[in-house]
């Protein structure tokens, strides 16, 4: 904590010596949309005293209302805020419109059997489980309230489990940064507001289809679970869960400012105050540093020589918050992994650099500095 504040002082002191009258500019803020589910005549799930869209748009509400008091560095825009129907295509078309930096769904599950629980966080993929298959069903299935829907969403029936095949063709361009933002909301409900984890998941969901960034998919509960409902629609339990997703935004937020610190001008000398003691501590254990380009993450581990690498070769796996990750390539200098990393987003556009010491993932600030 003591680090990042100190990093935030010597950004503005630094900015406003190097660009005098240019520190005056308002730093560009990192878009959010808030999505709350279903709306209007489209009720989602039914609980015994609840219903989702009510419950949903409360804690959408809420989450929005964290950030814009504790974010100035955020602009929140809501695809509703109020009881009305919005188009699922119409939400990712917010979302573009505004050059989003994330899109955030927010939902409740349901279930014919009474007994499930817990949250679970989504991104854009196929589904793997029946289970998965069956909670996009139920989110795409609000497009029959839409006029023409065969048309807009290219014949795809939401009943049909042949149609989910489309989704098999599409690669999200975006996965990476979904996963690890959903990954962060369920770190957060289950540290913090003990709920129980479901995990993070992909699945073919029409609202995320077509948003061109990182988008993810909340549920935040089993409105069809007695109990949970009775959190659900309880202030505390919105309390709880919309702090958790806002915790979570924040660190991904966080996350995309140090990236954007490293092509900065005065990231070097930002690297040299912040990472003193860690390039000491680094240097002592003569660590092998490299940089590599990670395109991909998995639940379950893959094979090096799995067609998704394509004739990629040093394909690297290292295992962090219950994923699978994968890189290609390794680079000594900075600059060349940064030359492979265009090449590669031909193939991976949301690829990104991660930097190692000894096999082992270390901060991406300390290595640059270790290595110039």
């Amino acid at each position: 904590m003591k680090e990042k504040i100190l990093l935030v002082i010597f950004i503005v002191l630094s900015s406003a010596i190097l660009q005098g009258n240019d520190s005056k500019k308002p730093k560009q803020k990192k878009v959010i949309v808030i999505d709350a589910g279903h709306g209007g005549q489209d009720t989602g799930a039914v609980g015994k005293n609840s219903k989702e869209k009510d419950i949903v748009l409360a804690i959408a509400l809420k989450v929005g209302k964290y950030l814009e008091q504790n974010m100035p560095n955020v602009k929140v825009i809501y695809t509703r805020k109020t009881d009305v129907f919005i188009p699922l295509r119409e939400r990712a078309i917010i979302a573009n419109n505004n050059n989003a930096d994330l899109f955030v769904s927010i939902h409740a599950n349901s279930n014919p059997n009474p007994r499930p629980y817990g949250t679970e966080t989504f991104a854009m993929g196929l589904h793997k489980t029946k289970g998965n298959l069956e909670v996009a069903q139920k989110e795409n299935s609000v497009i029959v309230f839409e006029e023409d829907y065969s048309v807009k969403y290219e014949g795809f029936d939401p009943n049909s489990a042949e149609s989910y095949i489309i989704f098999s063709l599409m690669q999200s361009t975006y996965l990476n940064e979904s996963l690890e933002v959903a990954s962060f909301v369920q770190e957060e409900f289950h540290d913090r507001a003990k709920r129980k984890d479901r995990g993070v998941k992909q699945a073919g969901f029409l609202v995320l289809w077509q948003a061109s960034m990182p988008s993810i998919l909340i549920e935040t509960g089993f409105i069809s679970n007695a109990e949970e409902e009775k959190f659900l629609i309880s202030k505390d339990g919105q309390e709880y869960l919309s702090s958790a997703i806002y915790r979570a935004v924040k660190s991904y937020v966080t996350n995309l400012e140090n990236d954007d610190l490293i092509d900065s001008p005065i990231s070097k000398e930002v690297i040299k105050d912040l990472t003193a003691s860690k390039t000491t501590e680094l240097v002592e254990k003569k660590t092998e540093l490299c940089f590599r380009v990670q395109v991909t993450s998995s639940s379950k581990p893959l094979k090096m020589d799995h067609p998704v690498f394509k004739e990629y070769t040093d394909v690297f796996e290292y295992y962090e918050k219950d994923m699978y990750k994968y890189t290609i390539g390794k680079y000594k200098k900075y600059n060349e992994v940064k030359d492979f990393q265009q090449k590669v987003k031909k193939d991976f556009p949301g690829a990104f650099i991660v930097a190692f010491g000894n096999n082992e993932r270390i901060d991406l600030k300390t290595a640059i500095k270790l290595i110039n």
